[in-house]
């Protein structure tokens, strides 16, 4: 676990990466399966109004990266979370043992975005993220390199492969 971790009894882990990659589906699933908690960090920020404003062009809460740090200190310390974010950057490092970015193929994330309702704006930045593999190399650049990881996640089977494969990391970490 993380250098920090020596005080956690559970694991930190991050899920991240372009928005419809699964995310979410595969937080919820690991943390069916592991009774991690997991949080949404859209969601918190709505919740909480984390927020300053709304963005306009990307269509989204322009989350103030502070005051969601400044919420999640305290149970992250206690471990035990799935963060679920399409960002990395801005968490502490301590703060997760294992970072996943989940990467789709282009034409499954168009779908995706796609019967969000997703603008094709929005949608043609989403894909170029995903082609440029934004999201890994921010991983890559804000964590230690052991413990980042990418993970195909264009199919149910693969979210389950995925789920099932990090529960057994899980389960080896505690």
């Amino acid at each position: 676990m993380a250098q920090d971790s020596n005080k956690r009894k559970k694991p930190n882990i991050l899920i991240t990466g372009t928005p419809g990659t699964g995310k979410t589906t595969t937080s919820s699933a690991l943390a069916e399966a592991t009774q991690l908690r997991h949080i949404n960090i859209g969601d918190l920020v709505k919740e909480k109004n984390l927020h300053d404003g709304w963005d306009e062009q990307f269509e989204c809460h322009i989350i103030n990266e502070d005051l969601v740090c400044d919420e999640l200190e305290d149970i992250m310390e206690e471990g035990g979370n799935i963060v679920d974010y399409h960002g990395c950057d801005f968490f502490p490092q301590r703060w997760f043992d294992r970072v996943v970015v989940l990467q789709t193929d282009n034409s499954v994330l168009y779908d995706r975005l796609n019967k969000r309702g997703y603008s094709q704006n929005k949608i043609s930045n989403n894909i170029e993220c995903e082609i440029f593999q934004v999201l890994l190399e921010e991983a890559k650049e804000s964590y230690a390199e052991d413990i980042v990881v990418a993970l195909r996640s264009d199919s149910i089977d693969d979210i389950i492969r995925n789920a099932s494969n990090l529960t057994d990391w899980v389960d080896g970490a505690v």
